[in-house]
């Protein structure tokens, strides 16, 4: 506990961190890969997974009683919590439950640095999303032409459809397929029986 370093909001910090929760699983023979990579980037599920799992470990393998955070904190010389007054006194009562905090929740100003980096690093994932969906879009369009002058050339000549072995048939097999598990909504169903083109 005296070599992680609590309180830290960058990312060689939460790295350093991971590598040593790695190493103590490799020494306790833990077998749960660590995918710092994935759990640095601080996306939701792959840290909710992360979390879900250490908490039922914890709830397997903890053998009751007391556990202070606080002061197992201070006995490897981290800083204290921000504030200790919302902090309900002990611990959880039996195994498999979870200490709760007693009163209002407030939450911590960031400071203006960070809500400055923050918001620059919203609006570039908001000019990134933006661009994927004008990408999805672009190529959208450019398929459903592609399934439009099909439907022209069926029309047309409707034998050229009979030809399993044909290149519209093996045009419209591509457009049409979809991947395991991925069904099409009732809702787009009873549109596209609407459509009329």
């Amino acid at each position: 506990m005296n070599r992680v370093k609590f309180n830290v909001n960058t990312e060689y910090a939460y790295i350093q961190n991971f590598k040593i929760l790695q190493n103590t699983f490799a020494k306790h023979g833990i077998d749960r890969p660590v995918a710092v990579e994935s759990l640095v980037k601080c996306k939701m599920q792959d840290n909710l997974e992360f979390l879900q799992w250490t908490k039922r470990y914890w709830d397997q393998n903890f053998p009751g009683g007391d556990y202070d955070a606080p002061a197992r904190r201070k006995a490897s010389g981290a800083p204290p919590p921000a504030t200790q007054s919302n902090r309900a006194v002990g611990g959880a009562s039996r195994r498999g439950t979870t200490p709760t905090t007693t009163g209002a929740r407030t939450r911590t100003p960031i400071g203006a640095g960070g809500s400055v980096a923050l918001q620059q690093e919203n609006a570039t994932l908001k000019e990134t999303v933006a661009g994927l969906e004008r990408e999805r879009d672009f190529y959208f369009l450019k398929l459903r032409d592609i399934e439009l002058l099909l439907q022209q050339a069926v029309e047309a000549d409707p034998e050229i459809e009979k030809d399993d072995e044909g290149l519209i048939s093996k045009v419209q097999a591509i457009l049409y397929s979809t991947e395991d598990g991925f069904e099409i909504p009732a809702e787009a169903e009873a549109q596209d029986d609407l459509e009329t083109f």
